[in-house]
């Protein structure tokens, strides 16, 4: 019995450190990424929509991102909620596509999503401990009758070390993060 909700808690951690990847992604490192548009949403008639979902978004080079709409009118749907993101970025509208260029980095800018990166880490961070939680509570309630004190013991140790193995994952992927993103 414990043995499935160690393989449940340590799937719902991937799920989590799969998060933080597609969070991360969404942060510029100074190249153009399809990925950057990810969380923001325009409202599309009264709907709160994705800007990938609402036309093509395209990087004909490392810095220009375009974005075709598949509705024309919702091209000042999307330029207004990109103005409005943490994107730092000034979309230009042609009338039928929408261009950002990305300028490089500042040393600032780099600083201020470097502690972006660490707000990611400290969140995925936080759902693993819970997950972790979680199993242990599901373990103490098996130890009323179905395992004994040792085995829910043995079994709480493993959830840790599943624990430890998952937030080094995460150190191991901020870190790499950072590097990307202080690189000049």
């Amino acid at each position: 019995m414990p043995q499935g909700i160690k393989k449940d808690a340590e799937e719902r951690m991937e799920k989590a450190l799969g998060a933080l990847k597609r969070d991360l992604q969404t942060l510029r490192a100074g190249r153009a990424s399809a990925a950057m548009l990810d969380r923001i949403q325009a409202d599309y008639y009264g709907t709160p929509t994705q800007v990938n979902q609402m036309g093509s978004v395209n990087t004909p080079d490392s810095r220009t991102i375009i974005i075709t709409p598949w509705d024309k009118t919702a091209l000042s749907a999307i330029e207004k909620a990109i103005q409005k993101s943490d994107l730092g970025l000034t979309p230009a509208n042609d009338g039928s596509i929408i261009r950002l260029n990305i300028p490089p980095l500042t040393e600032e800018r780099r600083a201020d999503l470097a502690k972006s990166t660490k707000k990611f880490g400290e969140e995925a961070k936080v759902a693993i401990r819970n997950i972790r939680r979680d199993a242990n509570d599901e373990i103490k309630k098996k130890e009323k009758g179905e395992i004994s004190e040792d085995e829910s013991r043995r079994h709480q140790d493993d959830v840790q070390k599943i624990t430890d193995r998952f937030v080094a994952e995460v150190d191991k992927i901020l870190v790499a993060k950072e590097k990307e993103i202080m690189e000049v």
